[in-house]
């Protein structure tokens, strides 16, 4: 058998209309979803793109449909080898594994997207070609601001406060920049306060030992089972970056074959396809090629 990870998509890769077509497939968990949200993610998705992309929105839905693909896939006898997921992705990957439950996967997921929803005073920036070494030097020598999201060799996003991302845009030469639409400095220490309050929820949910390996955003390069250990990367997410580049290079040192995007969009793929070329990639973003698959 193929040796196979499954990863999923976060934030940025929601798209409009997205799930419709899981309407009847997944009808309980839409409306188990109904209850722990208080709104309709069915409802949600055919609002208007910018509707959907706040942070409140936009994360439970990418969760719930995630999850119900991830439901389709094992119901057809279908397994990977290991799991993963970028920034919110983690927890489907958390639940593919067996760690949470749904419900308590989407409550996690309530809570931290009203968290960072609050959050304020801070700028994400997103680069596409430049020099690392500089822009490395470059941060490195500036305060309130980190690398939070590591995406590949040439594309990456900067986190931090409105004038020390501003001047790295100023200082470094890159061909694009592209301020993101959030609210607050995801994945850097300005989300202390909300990683706080966020640790507080994580400490009274149960965490089960993980069926299938996890590989956390937080420590790329040594997959784990351990709940406890799970947890504990969990707490550190929100304020530490995304190292996606790093596993993408673990998987394929790691002897992994092919790698399948579940959930809406194609982001990752792309990504994986940047770090890790010798890899094969699938998508499954729709009913249609769940089944097929």
């Amino acid at each position: 058998m193929t040796k196979n990870v499954w990863i999923f998509p976060g934030q940025g890769s929601q798209a409009v209309g997205m799930g419709l077509d899981l309407e009847t497939v997944g009808k309980d968990k839409f409306a188990k979803a109904a209850q722990i949200l208080g709104w309709s993610v069915l409802e949600k998705v055919q609002t208007d793109a910018a509707e959907l992309a706040k942070t409140q929105f936009t994360q439970p839905c990418l969760y719930v449909i995630s999850a119900i693909l991830t439901d389709i896939l094992k119901t057809k006898g279908l397994s990977p080898h290991a799991v993963t997921g970028h920034s919110l992705g983690e927890y489907n990957a958390l639940y593919c594994a067996g760690v949470i439950d749904f419900a308590t996967g989407l409550e996690l997921v309530k809570q931290r997207s009203l968290l960072m929803a609050e959050a304020s005073g801070g700028a994400m920036t997103a680069l596409i070609g430049f020099d690392r070494h500089a822009l490395e030097t470059e941060i490195a020598a500036t305060e309130n601001v980190i690398l939070a999201n590591d995406n590949s060799a040439d594309q990456v996003v900067i986190s931090g406060t409105v004038a020390a991302v501003k001047s790295i845009c100023e200082q470094v030469k890159v061909k694009r920049a592209i301020p993101l639409a959030v609210s607050g400095a995801f994945h850097s220490p300005l989300m202390a306060e909300a990683a706080a309050k966020f640790a507080k929820v994580l400490e009274q949910t149960i965490f089960n030992d993980a069926e299938i390996s996890v590989i956390s955003n937080v420590e790329p390069n040594d997959a784990t089972t351990s709940g406890q250990v799970l947890r504990d990367r969990l707490c550190q997410q929100m304020t530490s970056p995304v190292r996606w580049r790093e596993i993408c290079l673990y998987l394929a040192a790691q002897g992994y074959e092919q790698v399948i995007e579940v959930g809406s969009g194609k982001v990752l793929t792309g990504l994986v396809k940047r770090s890790a070329p010798s890899l094969a990639l699938v998508n499954i973003s729709t009913l249609e090629q769940a089944i097929a698959f």
